[in-house]
């Protein structure tokens, strides 16, 4: 599968459905720099280096998402993924929504108030709107992300960058995701708050948000996924972004199964300390999967 920022070439011979066959045909195998990678152990290898030694055998989904686009990835609880920030310049936007059961989402507000902390690094929960675990972030060597300000909309993108719709030149975090969660049966009223990877901000002592930018190339978070879930990622301008060019960086997306990680997380094992009220809420999502589950 070819990502949406492949360059269109001029395909002579394509005007007869013989034609449009092989020319389709023709470009089987053909790699871009900025695509889905079917199958994922068919990735280049600078995604998968590094993973655990049992990753590689466990691969469910790597990509390559170019600035400006979006995915969507339907993964199993747990799964843990790896975002890493190629060149130091991407913005990730995140929404969680619940497979098979679209009502439950993430809730920003409470990703930040439950843990009494708004600055998410490794250890943060990622919190439901029926206080449950949706994902921990379990490691993390950026630190610069920002759980207050939200994406870009279409009226800011559009002030800003002169356009701001999903396949203008200088798209909208809002309008990516809400075409991500449509996908999904979450329609633009439905759609959460998003949280946002890699590009982080402060706040002042008199409440002033300030844009802190990027860690630089190369840093990367891993999230560990409590539910079955999709996530939608756009990976598109930071809201207080100062530059007037719309501009960014590829993210790489590689996940895999690691239900080792999830039950040493479960009984206390694992290398990150959810604190007592994220204790509380890994809980309260292990009662629900127990229920939900049990013969």
């Amino acid at each position: 599968m070819i990502a949406m920022t492949q360059t269109l070439e001029s395909a002579p011979g394509t005007a007869t459905t013989a034609g449009a066959k092989l020319h389709a045909r023709a470009q089987h195998g053909r790699a871009a720099e900025t695509m889905i990678h079917v199958p994922p152990a068919s990735a280049p290898a600078r995604l998968t280096q590094n993973l655990p030694a049992e990753a590689k055998d466990s691969l469910t989904w790597a990509e390559t998402l170019a600035f400006g686009r979006y995915t969507h990835l339907e993964l199993a609880r747990g799964t843990r993924l790896r975002l890493t920030d190629l060149d130091g310049d991407a913005c990730v936007h995140a929404v969680i929504i619940r497979s098979g059961a679209q009502h439950e989402r993430l809730n920003v507000a409470d990703t930040v108030k439950v843990p009494w902390q708004a600055y998410m690094t490794t250890g943060h929960p990622l919190l439901s709107d029926a206080g449950r675990l949706m994902a921990t972030v379990v490691a993390d060597s950026s630190g610069n992300h920002d759980a207050l300000t939200g994406t870009t909309n279409l009226a800011g993108n559009t002030a800003k960058y002169g356009a701001g719709s999903a396949h203008s030149p200088s798209p909208a975090g809002r309008e990516l995701l809400t075409l991500g969660g449509m996908k999904h049966g979450v329609g633009q009223r439905e759609l959460p708050p998003s949280l946002s990877f890699f590009k982080g901000v402060t706040v002042e002592r008199d409440g002033r948000i300030q844009f802190a930018g990027s860690a630089g190339a190369g840093a990367a978070v891993e999230l560990l996924l409590h539910m079955d879930a999709v996530l939608v990622l756009a990976n598109t301008a930071h809201p207080l972004d100062p530059r007037p060019d719309f501009t960014g960086s590829a993210v790489d997306i590689v996940a895999w199964r690691a239900p080792q990680d999830l039950a040493a997380l479960v009984d206390g094992n694992f290398t990150v300390d959810l604190g007592p009220e994220g204790r509380l809420a890994l809980h309260n999502t292990e009662l629900d999967y127990n229920a939900r589950t049990s013969a």
